[in-house]
């Protein structure tokens, strides 16, 4: 592991993203950080959790934000752009918009797949398209870097772009 990426792992905030920040946490794993995101999950249980893991709450839940027995964070913008741009001040995010070490489904960081292994499961354009894959090796997703992804990485880039 490079110095820089033991750096950013050993360091880098870890957060929870409460249930109405599905999408901010898609995009905060995109970047390299370690987030996690339950569809429905009780204050307690989260609070407990956050503590547990040393995890930052992300929410929009003024009530569970004023709660002063975990860290919580409360963004107050509603969209996914603002909301990552304020995340990026406060705690001073780096990352690169083509980095997506993270699934963006399940956390877990991605592994380098050949394609030959996963051949069988993809479609016949991105078979003679793409040459380069990823997998999670929890949820077994594939990933390659079509169309998708280009928009991802130009939504990141122009979050990233005034933080650089």
């Amino acid at each position: 592991m490079s110095p820089s990426k033991q750096t950013k792992s050993l360091f880098s905030p870890k957060f929870i993203a409460d249930c109405h920040l599905g999408k901010l946490a898609k995009y905060l794993r995109l970047m390299g950080y370690d987030t996690l995101f339950f569809s429905h999950i009780g204050d307690n249980e989260l609070i407990k959790l956050a503590n547990t893991e040393h995890r930052t709450i992300l929410t929009r839940d003024r009530r569970l934000s004023e709660r002063k027995n975990a860290p919580v964070f409360l963004l107050e913008p509603t969209d996914t752009h603002t909301q990552l741009k304020t995340l990026i001040d406060r705690f001073e995010l780096t990352g690169h918009a083509a980095s997506f070490p993270r699934c963006i489904i399940c956390n877990i960081p991605l592994e380098a797949i050949e394609k030959e292994k996963i051949i069988h499961r993809l479609p016949q354009k991105v078979k003679k398209n793409f040459n380069y894959f990823e997998h999670c090796p929890s949820c077994d997703r594939i990933y390659w870097h079509g169309d998708h992804y280009r928009n991802m990485v130009a939504f990141l880039e122009d979050v990233l772009k005034d933080n650089r």
